[in-house]
């Protein structure tokens, strides 16, 4: 098995870019009242992110690991521990990190402009930073839809205009929660790519939230298993493997039967 260590190894081994910020999740717990009952959603969950690394979360349905990361957002405060961007204590929501849902939740009666221009313009700056919403919507492949609106694009185009409204605001933590999870594989399969492609680029930090091993392995540096509710980390796996990556490739099918195994789907394999 690869254990932390490794994960640690490898991460050393890797340079990345200065521009995404350092994650620390310390001692994290959290619980959601139902009922008047505490239901506990994490436990006790640890984990250090560099600087422009990209980090999956793996687990069973309805672990935690969405909740984990809308407590990095700011959309929530943990019953216990604490979140850091840059040794920074995260309280709320901040333009440096932002989320990208599984719904691109597009406004339909504006344009891809408009919906891509949202962040500048809720922040009060659109008018000096329009320049921004042009670079971004170029960016991800879509500067002939400028104009366009939602209900004229395909799933993966909107998924785009979702993944531009995101950027415009120059995160230095980007969070990705099942993005891709409503596209068709052979869509799936090219943003993935574009994906990768935007964060090497921009050299944002990035946090993924997916079910798909395959997916986790394709994109990330580091793949997070975590147990079932309340979710603990049950494994830290590095990925050794340069860009772009192949689906072939055996090392990563050796890793992907071993993460069905700590998910308890060996028999899958």
């Amino acid at each position: 098995m690869v254990a932390q260590a490794a994960a640690q190894t490898a991460t050393e081994a890797i340079t990345y870019p200065a521009v995404g910020a350092e994650l620390d999740i310390d001692g994290v717990s959290h619980a959601f009242d139902i009922d008047g009952a505490d239901l506990s959603v994490l436990d006790n969950v640890n984990l250090a992110i560099a600087p422009g690394e990209f980090v999956a979360l793996l687990g069973p349905s309805g672990c935690g690991k969405s909740t984990l990361l809308r407590l990095v957002a700011g959309l929530e405060k943990p019953r216990a521990g604490v979140l850091r961007e840059d040794e920074a204590r995260i309280t709320g929501p901040h333009p440096s990190r932002v989320v990208v849902f599984q719904d691109p939740t597009l406004f339909p009666w504006r344009s891809v402009w408009d919906n891509v221009a949202l962040g500048l313009e809720a922040q009060g700056i659109l008018k000096t930073q329009r320049h921004r919403v042009d670079d971004v919507i170029e960016l991800v492949g879509l500067s002939s839809f400028r104009n366009a609106y939602p209900h004229q694009l395909s799933g993966g185009m909107a998924q785009r205009v979702a993944l531009a409204r995101a950027l415009v605001n120059d995160p230095k933590i980007l969070v990705l929660d099942e993005p891709l999870g409503k596209l068709d594989s052979l869509t799936r399969i090219a943003m993935q790519s574009e994906i990768v492609a935007l964060w090497q680029r921009k050299g944002f930090t990035t946090l993924l939230v997916t079910h798909d091993v395959e997916e986790a392995l394709v994109l990330a540096n580091r793949v997070i298993v975590l147990s079932d509710r309340p979710a603990r980390i049950k494994a830290d796996i590095a990925v050794q493997r340069p860009y772009p990556r192949h689906r072939g490739d055996p090392y990563l099918a050796e890793l992907r039967k071993q993460i069905l195994g700590l998910l308890g789907l060996e028999a899958t394999w």
